[in-house]
């Protein structure tokens, strides 16, 4: 099965309002992976999607 057989769905939520870094409070994606995401390879997507892991999982750290 090739990258691209299989698509991998957005993580959008529905909840789209950004924060003041410009990343959406509902999926934590950046405007321009947000606008991007349909272009994107399944390897990009993956890629995005792990950092919006990291995003969701910084937001929660206590400085």
């Amino acid at each position: 099965m090739s990258d691209d057989e299989q698509p991998i769905e957005s993580p959008c939520v529905r909840c789209c309002c950004l924060d003041l870094g410009d990343i959406c409070v509902g999926c934590n994606r950046t405007l321009t992976e947000i606008c991007n995401w349909n272009n994107l390879s399944n390897t990009e997507k993956l890629d995005v999607l792990e950092k919006c892991k990291i995003r969701e999982a910084s937001k929660f750290k206590r400085t």
